[in-house]
């Protein structure tokens, strides 16, 4: 089979579109030809993080397609089953953090950018018939993500006022699209005029300049909720947008790793700092619920032949989407 493998060197040199052997799915295992994935931007760290000396992956952590061969013992699907990969491995009830040996689908297992593959059956579930194969292909990941972080760490209820720095990311496009259907009041920040305009047309209350004063910007109204996605850059400036007593959830971290706050202000103001990452199939299966229950649909921002792969990873490397990047693959 085809697929898109990172090996040899670090960085976009490493990328190669091959042939790879087919496996067949052991006891508990289907066999999935894909129809569609998505990228984001793990794929992107992971081109520094899989170093030359490791052996060959096979990227992607999103994707669609359908069930070829069920493996021995499973019965939850069967063979023509359009079906949505769970990219989340090792994580089955939703608890305070993963337990040990959680992994993401697309290292250090075979991901999603291939023609087929091999996966629990546990890790698919039946395709929303009201989405194309090329908006279930690029949904779960940033989705799962975005879920956990609003409602199961965020506590989001109708009424909540929430910010979301930096809009554009497919996280960050399901963050005000989960957001809103929930009933909550949402603003956005963006350095692109057009990002947030396009933010409003998807129903945000407010779009502010990233580069200009947020606080001024926003009549100097305090959030309840910030869901912190993009790190050193904002953080800080998001901090001083919560109002006394609320909190901060943070899982990016694209423009930096460390970040220094003033201690004595941060425990003053009674904040709340919430890490989160991912999400358990517990959420995942709530998360398709909600979804199938508001009609949401993925913001699609460019799919590309999976043969134009590079165009896809160059894309995001710029920043320059808005939603999400995926592939064709098998047509």
């Amino acid at each position: 089979m085809k697929a898109v493998v990172h090996e040899h060197q670090t960085g976009m040199d490493g990328l190669h579109y091959r042939s790879m052997e087919q496996m067949e799915p052991k006891e508990g295992e289907v066999k999935v030809k894909l129809k569609t994935a998505g990228l984001n931007h793990r794929d992107l760290f992971l081109l520094e993080r899989h170093k030359p000396t490791d052996p060959p992956i096979i990227l992607g952590s999103d994707g669609a397609g359908i069930v070829e061969i069920a493996g021995q013992g499973v019965e939850n699907v069967k063979i023509g089953d359009e079906v949505i990969i769970n990219p989340s491995i090792g994580w089955q009830y939703n608890s305070e953090a993963p337990p040990e040996g959680f992994n993401v689908l697309g290292y250090p297992e075979h991901g999603t950018f291939a023609e087929f593959i091999i996966i629990s059956a546990d890790n698919v579930e039946s395709k929303p018939e009201y989405l194309s194969w090329e908006e279930a292909g690029v949904l779960s990941l940033a989705a799962l993500t975005a879920y956990r972080a609003l409602f199961t760490r965020g506590h989001l209820r109708a009424g909540t006022t929430v910010l979301i720095p930096g809009i554009g990311s497919g996280v960050a496009t399901f963050l005000l699209q989960f957001a809103k259907a929930a009933g909550a009041t949402v603003y956005v920040t963006s350095r692109s005029k057009d990002k947030c305009e396009n933010a409003l047309e998807l129903g945000a209350d407010k779009a502010i300049d990233s580069n200009e004063d947020w606080n001024k910007q926003l009549n100097n109204e305090k959030m309840d909720l910030v869901i912190e996605c993009v790190g050193a850059a904002t953080f800080n400036k998001s901090l001083d947008q919560v109002r006394r007593g609320g909190t901060v959830v943070t899982f990016g971290a694209s423009a930096g790793d460390r970040v220094e706050i003033d201690i004595r202000k941060f425990f003053y103001g009674q904040y709340n700092l919430l890490g989160t990452t991912m999400g358990s199939t517990e959420e995942y299966r709530e998360m398709l619920k909600f979804i199938q229950k508001h009609h949401i649909k993925p913001v699609l921002d460019q799919i590309y032949p999976i043969e134009q792969f590079k165009e896809g990873f160059y894309r995001m490397e710029k920043g320059a989407q808005l939603g999400k990047i995926g592939f064709h693959i098998n047509t």
